[in-house]
């Protein structure tokens, strides 16, 4: 009982792994879309999302089967219920990627505003964290995933950054309103995927030290 108890929690695992590849791979995909204006592409990421809802419902039935059949206590407790918050954040994840894909698309239809920077910066920084915070998970290194939180600031500076010099844009000439806005829009895409990136380090270090460190400046320092 307790090893097919062990296989069905790495069955669990996989599953989630597997939904964060694809979380990854969609805002990979969805910044390729906008930096190379490739609307094919951006309606790509688009369609692929729905594999991310599926894993989402797969996920959620896997973690309430096991909850009510196996009891679990302790450790695997915390295990399922992280598994299900976790993928909850992938899924919102990819809904980001899927707007930015949108955004990307209205892009295209207009010349470039401004050599992209800050938007690929963002993106780096973002992807990282995803990354980073699925590596800790992994090899169970909630140290890293406090350093994942902690990179979350990165983010929100090259946001407003962003945000201040597409307002003067718009000041000064009207015409590029629509522009600006769409790439404002792609930006706070960019800052919510890292904040939920940064909700994922933070099941983290709930799963693996058993500490809820929500709402605390774990940013500092």
């Amino acid at each position: 009982m307790e090893r097919h108890f062990d296989q069905e929690l790495s069955e669990l695992k996989e599953v989630l792994l597997r939904m964060a590849g694809l979380a990854e791979h969609g805002v990979a995909q969805s910044l390729k879309a906008l930096v190379q204006r490739d609307n094919s592409l951006a309606k790509k990421v688009d369609t692929d999302d729905v594999a991310l809802d599926r894993l989402e419902i797969e996920i959620d039935n896997r973690c309430i089967k096991l909850l009510a059949l196996r009891q679990p206590t302790a450790t695997d407790l915390r295990f399922i219920a992280m598994a299900m918050k976790i993928s909850s954040e992938l899924e919102r994840i990819g809904d980001q990627a899927v707007n930015i894909a949108h955004r990307a698309e209205e892009l295209s239809k207009e010349p470039l505003l401004k050599p992209l920077v800050d938007i690929p910066r963002m993106a780096e920084h973002a992807q990282g964290m995803i990354h980073d915070s699925l590596d800790a998970f992994v090899y169970q290194k909630p140290d890293l995933a406090r350093a994942v939180i902690r990179r979350d600031q990165q983010v929100d500076l090259l946001n407003s950054q962003l945000h201040r010099e597409l307002t003067s844009f718009m000041i000064e000439d009207p015409h590029t309103i629509t522009r600006c806005l769409n790439l404002m829009s792609v930006a706070h895409n960019l800052e919510r995927i890292a904040d939920h990136a940064t909700n994922i380090a933070e099941d983290i270090v709930y799963l693996y030290e058993a500490r809820d460190i929500r709402h605390q400046n774990e940013s500092a320092g």
